[in-house]
């Protein structure tokens, strides 16, 4: 099942040239959660203090460990992470980090699958977080349906022939320093109506896809998705209360042509305002809790 994207006005849209920022996980145990994220995905620790590990590529952070000792993993069934998705620049690096993650954490594999738009493969990291590895198919080849929508599917993809295709003598040796960003969230919702009126009607994203009851799929400036949300292992939860997982999600707004992020994060609190939702930040960001206690934080590149 699809719908029609959905029209905004202009001032109620985030900026096209929005994306996503680092995400915070509440882990706990740091040392073993900085060794998966460092060893097997070949992100660098740049930094290290008070029970806090910031890892990223080339200087960018895109991944926050927060330990906390008095967390415990949440219940089946409740609101979160589905999975946090790290694109990559090129097939070769990809390959490169598929090939030292399966070779580290062989457990950890959970599946492959050409998106028509991406080839991604999916691991769950030591605590449970489920993490995408992938990169976007060339933008002009995506199929954009009658109704607006980024044609996307499901299909067979063969970890081993890709990596026979991919996989350099140098990449499987290492995993070179190359640029890498948090491409889009998966989120755990406990109702898509819910989770469509809050981040499409108040937020400013744009729908892509959705398939009914089920799932949901936004973005800003047409791109297949910076947030998904589904509720095949939620459908009903309600808020989340403190737990291991997901900590943060952030989405960074850009100066455009004819505006600023200030004047998108302005117009963004005037919508959160007129929901009566609470938020927190003034000047270069504001934060906030999405319907199921999400934290969300918005700031200006």
């Amino acid at each position: 099942m699809s719908t029609k994207l959905h029209t905004h006005t202009p001032q109620d849209l985030l900026p096209r040239e929005t994306s996503m920022g680092p995400v915070t996980l509440a882990v706990g145990d740091l040392d073993r959660m900085v060794s998966f994220y460092r060893d097997g995905l070949g992100l660098k620790l740049l930094a290290e203090e008070k029970g806090t590990a910031t890892l990223g590529r080339q200087g960018r952070p895109v991944l926050v460990l927060d330990q906390d000792g008095t967390l415990a993993h949440a219940p089946a069934g409740a609101a979160g992470l589905y999975h946090t998705a790290f694109l990559f620049p090129e097939a070769a690096e990809l390959a490169s980090v598929v090939a030292s993650v399966a070779r580290q954490y062989p457990g950890q594999f959970q599946g492959s699958s050409d998106h028509l738009v991406s080839e991604a493969f999916y691991f769950g990291d030591p605590e449970g977080n489920g993490v995408e590895l992938y990169i976007d198919r060339p933008r002009d080849t995506w199929q954009i349906n009658p109704n607006g929508e980024v044609q996307m599917a499901t299909l067979a993809l063969d970890p081993n022939a890709f990596l026979r295709t991919h996989l350099t003598e140098q990449g499987a040796e290492s995993i070179a320093d190359t640029p890498a960003e948090i491409g889009h969230v998966h989120l755990k919702v406990g109702n898509i109506a819910a989770a469509r009126e809050f981040y499409v009607e108040t937020v400013g994203f744009e729908v892509t896809f959705e398939f009914g009851s089920q799932a949901l799929f936004v973005s800003a400036g047409g791109y297949h998705h910076h947030l998904g949300m589904n509720t095949w292992e939620s459908r009903g939860a309600g808020e989340r209360t403190p737990a291991l997982g997901l900590g943060e999600v952030t989405i960074t707004l850009p100066d455009t042509s004819g505006a600023t992020a200030a004047d998108a994060l302005g117009a963004l609190s005037d919508r959160l305002a007129a929901q009566g939702i609470a938020r927190e930040g003034e000047g270069k960001e504001l934060v906030f809790l999405d319907p199921w206690r999400n934290r969300v934080r918005v700031l200006s590149a």
